[in-house]
């Protein structure tokens, strides 16, 4: 009897136990000690942190690439003679048109000049006409070509060109611009060659054909130049050049 009693005694105790036990985690206590454990742990990830954020990374290498522009710069030269593509300026557009201007220039990064006393100089000044780039005469830009007008009509005919300042020349505004320009291409026919044929094989059509307008060669071949009057008509258009070649281009 006394066995069962003592066991009974201690499943009560047990019992106590286990009850002050989730008391004292409930209390908190429990949590402290959690904190005062996890405490080294999130120290220690700070210092991580601040060490990371301290700690500078390293810097990626300089681009070794050479700007497009640095071919066009003539190194150690006159920065008063550098192409426009080599140097920066503050223009100023309320410059008197036509009047000599001088503007404040520096030389673009990887660009070396000197002065007159070969010394190495970045800030500079530039004299040049004031004037927009698409006032400047037509020796100092170049267009393109169009190869798809009719450079003899009536009237003229116009095409859209784009335009670029030649390098050594100075000028406000954008380098490069669009511009109508009366078609101006050659295919390489010759006025005298034509002349010639129409005088001497026109009634055979002859000229027709080299001007590469075959169905009026044909008309004068089978007609014999229209009885001599096509041949004599012809001479003098070709002549004055009112007739041309077929595809719209200028003599040679």
């Amino acid at each position: 009897m006394a066995a069962p009693a003592v066991l009974r005694a201690l499943r009560r105790l047990c019992s106590v136990l286990l009850f002050l036990s989730q008391l004292y985690i409930l209390s908190g206590r429990g949590s402290l000690m959690t904190t005062k454990h996890s405490q080294p742990q999130s120290t220690f990830a700070k210092s991580l942190t601040s060490t990371s954020t301290n700690t500078p990374y390293f810097k990626a290498a300089e681009s070794t690439e050479i700007p497009p522009y640095v071919t066009k710069c003539p190194s150690n030269g006159l920065c008063s003679r550098l192409p426009p593509d080599c140097m920066t300026c503050n223009t100023n557009y309320s410059c008197i048109y036509g009047k000599p201007a001088t503007f404040d220039c520096k030389v673009k990064p990887r660009v070396h000049c000197v002065d007159q006393n070969n010394h190495e100089q970045e800030n500079f000044t530039v004299n040049m006409t004031c004037q927009f780039c698409w006032q400047l005469a037509t020796t100092d830009y170049v267009c393109t070509n169009s190869t798809n007008c009719m450079t003899v009509s009536c009237p003229r005919q116009r095409y859209n060109a784009t335009c670029t300042v030649r390098d050594h020349i100075h000028c406000l505004g954008n380098r490069v611009f669009p511009k109508m320009l009366y078609c101006n291409w050659t295919g390489g026919y010759k006025w005298s060659t034509a002349l010639a044929l129409s005088i001497t094989l026109g009634g055979f059509g002859a000229d027709r054909f080299y001007l590469g307008q075959w169905r009026e060669g044909l008309g004068k071949l089978f007609s014999f130049g229209g009885l001599g009057i096509w041949t004599l008509i012809d001479v003098l258009l070709i002549g004055v050049g009112y007739v041309g070649p077929a595809d719209g281009s200028l003599y040679i």
